[in-house]
């Protein structure tokens, strides 16, 4: 409970930040002030995650590699469920993989999304001071917040609850645009990742297919009760997830996959412009992954030439 409220205060106070920030040029006591305030809240939690997001494309890379010993374990030791556990989490410990550091991102950003739901609905609809709204020096924002309106609909209005609000119609108009946006953005994140980085021969395709269609269609149910601020911070977060997943499928693509061949025809369009030859592809591809710095495979060691016996003890050669 005491994480809690201390996570409630953090997502309030950066959402009060902004909402200084955006004071000083709009109407603080404006809508678009509270929207742009929430866009903030969103730039600097995405911004916090990029760490989890490297950790997580790095388990993945990581899986990926391991996937051929993983099957042969699951032949090996089919019928003894036991032992295969046993030697797939020995297999994780040898090559430092983790399965779970790939949900990591996802995990971390819930409780972030629950704070900011709780802060919208119980604060600011129900005009409940929680997080920094109990402060002295914040308590006039809450009124400010639940006030605030966007093209006539109250932030913590919901499609719901729309009857109860001053404008019904575009309460439901609006929210059901932003449902839709943020049902289509998670879906084109997931079908992108599907069709272009991920191998043919991946396991978990067939899951990540069923998950692109399951999603979409979670969001959309469940976005009849998110309040329009929550469904604002959702379609945010959507759009920074796309643009960043996009980055890095086009400049650091998960070897054998669609994106990586579109890549290798790049750089090889480029070489040609240039007169130069097209560089040969990599086994492990080229990583660009901010914070890592990771080159092509290493070349082979070679063996110094080997002088003839009679110049390496200084003797003259045989015949003078």
């Amino acid at each position: 409970m005491f994480l809690w409220d201390w996570l409630l205060i953090a997502v309030s106070w950066i959402l009060v930040t902004w909402h200084r920030f955006w004071s000083l040029f709009l109407d603080g006591d404006s809508g678009w002030a509270w929207t742009l305030s929430i866009v903030g809240l969103v730039i600097v939690i995405r911004i916090l995650l990029i760490p989890l997001f490297v950790k997580q494309i790095r388990a993945q890379r990581g899986l990926q590699a391991i996937q051929p010993q993983l099957k042969e374990i699951q032949a090996k030791y089919a019928g003894d469920r036991e032992r295969q556990s046993q030697e797939m989490m020995k297999l994780y410990k040898e090559t430092g993989t983790n399965p779970l550091s790939s949900c990591l991102p996802i995990l971390l950003q819930a409780p972030i999304f629950f704070a900011l739901f709780q802060v919208l609905q119980r604060g600011v609809a129900q005009e409940t001071p929680i997080g920094v709204f109990k402060w002295p020096q914040y308590t006039d924002l809450l009124a400010s917040a639940h006030d605030a309106q966007i093209l006539g609909v109250p932030l913590y209005a919901t499609f719901a609850n729309a009857a109860q609000t001053p404008n019904p119609g575009n309460t439901r108009i609006l929210a059901v645009i932003l449902i839709i946006l943020m049902s289509v953005t998670s879906f084109i994140t997931q079908r992108q990742l599907l069709l272009k980085n991920t191998a043919s021969d991946n396991p978990i395709a067939q899951q990540m297919k069923i998950m692109m269609y399951i999603f979409p269609v979670i969001f959309a149910v469940g976005g009849l009760n998110f309040p329009i601020g929550v469904l604002i911070y959702w379609f945010t977060t959507n759009l920074w997830t796309m643009g960043q997943q996009f980055w890095v499928i086009r400049n650091n693509p998960q070897p054998g996959t669609p994106a990586a061949e579109a890549a290798a025809e790049r750089k090889a369009r480029k070489a040609a412009k240039k007169g130069l030859p097209a560089p040969e592809p990599s086994a492990g591809g080229t990583a660009v992954i901010p914070g890592e710095v990771v080159t092509d495979q290493p070349k082979p060691r070679t063996q110094p030439k080997r002088q003839p016996k009679s110049k390496r003890s200084g003797a003259p050669p045989k015949g003078r």
